[in-house]
């Protein structure tokens, strides 16, 4: 168990974190979440004892990080898949690891064969890719088969086995009744790796509630419709609290409006609708649009708006397959 009490960290003139108060629970996988800046990493670094704590106080499994007299048997880390020696190999770097604490040989050859590292395991990890330093970065973070997991970013640079892999590495550790704390940008893989999640903006949580309460609190009634008569039925729908939108021919997004009000309005003025589909925000879009006042660091673009070609720069050309010449 993760507990953080009144969490501050502060640089100069720069608040990173701002008062936090959290707790992240085992049997479950907590998504970290946040804008770029929002202060995520700074909090991972105070629960490991690498940044002190401004104010307040945050333990590992009831006590400070360092008190622990075998720390990697309490909580094991990824913070940075670059955090080993780049003239020693795979192998030799988790062997000197365990040697700090006592762990077999035997410990290492189960985590490097567990996170997919024996090909490599005698090659040096200063040669390796982002995703096989994210691999070695995990098997550190496993080889005291710690009761607590924290994982910064874990599936950059993953292939997208290694992705799925990692997903049901988490889901499995929880199940064991183990504390499972991962921050993450992909809001598509938090959806279908995480039970609860805590997001924080400009240092400050702004939600610590579960995937499926964020989605709901953050959603508005959206109903897509088709009808061939897009432009009567929309001005029938037009109204207080509601907006329809028409982005293919036939084709009606509505907003703020019951399936069931649309049907009946649609069946009383005689407009023939052959789709009427409940649509399901997706974690994305709840968490732009709860985060969207936390954002530090804008860009002249919304997240879905697609970047224009800059320059004499021809814009790639839409493929459907086959090779281009």
């Amino acid at each position: 168990m993760i507990e953080a009490r009144g969490l501050k960290k502060v640089y100069g003139d720069k608040t990173a974190v701002d008062g936090i108060n959290f707790t992240v629970q085992p049997g479950k996988v907590t998504g970290f979440l946040g804008p770029n800046g929002a202060g995520k990493s700074t909090t991972m670094r105070m629960i490991m004892g690498l940044d002190r704590p401004t104010a307040g106080d945050v333990t590992v499994n009831g006590k400070h990080y360092a008190q622990h007299k075998a720390p990697l048997h309490q909580v094991g880390a990824l913070l940075d898949a670059k955090a080993f020696h780049t003239s020693r190999s795979a192998y030799n770097h988790l062997r000197a690891m365990a040697a700090t604490h006592g762990i077999p040989k035997s410990r290492v050859d189960e985590v490097i064969d567990m996170t997919g590292l024996s090909a490599v395991a005698k090659k040096k990890a200063g040669g390796f890719s982002l995703g096989m330093g994210q691999r070695l970065g995990i098997a550190n973070a496993l080889l005291g088969d710690p009761q607590t997991l924290i994982l910064d970013e874990p599936v950059n640079g993953l292939d997208p086995e290694g992705v799925l892999w990692v997903r049901n590495l988490a889901r499995y550790l929880a199940r064991e009744g183990k504390t499972v704390f991962i921050s993450s940008h992909l809001m598509s893989e938090m959806s279908q790796t995480a039970d609860h999640l805590i997001v924080i903006g400009r240092g400050r949580i702004i939600a610590d509630t579960s995937v499926e309460e964020l989605i709901e609190s953050q959603s508005r009634k959206r109903t897509r419709v088709r009808t061939a008569e897009t432009t009567r039925l929309a001005g029938l729908l037009a109204g207080d609290g509601v907006k329809v939108a028409q982005d293919e021919p036939e084709t009606l997004e509505v907003s703020g409006l019951d399936p069931h009000d649309i049907a009946r309005l649609a069946l009383d003025h005689r407009v023939l609708v052959y789709e009427l589909t409940p649509l399901n925000s997706s974690l994305e879009e709840a968490y732009f649009q709860l985060t969207r006042d936390e954002v530090e660091y804008h860009s002249h673009l919304s997240p879905h708006q697609a970047p224009q070609p800059a320059g004499n720069i021809p814009a790639p050309e839409a493929t459907t397959g086959g090779t281009q010449s």
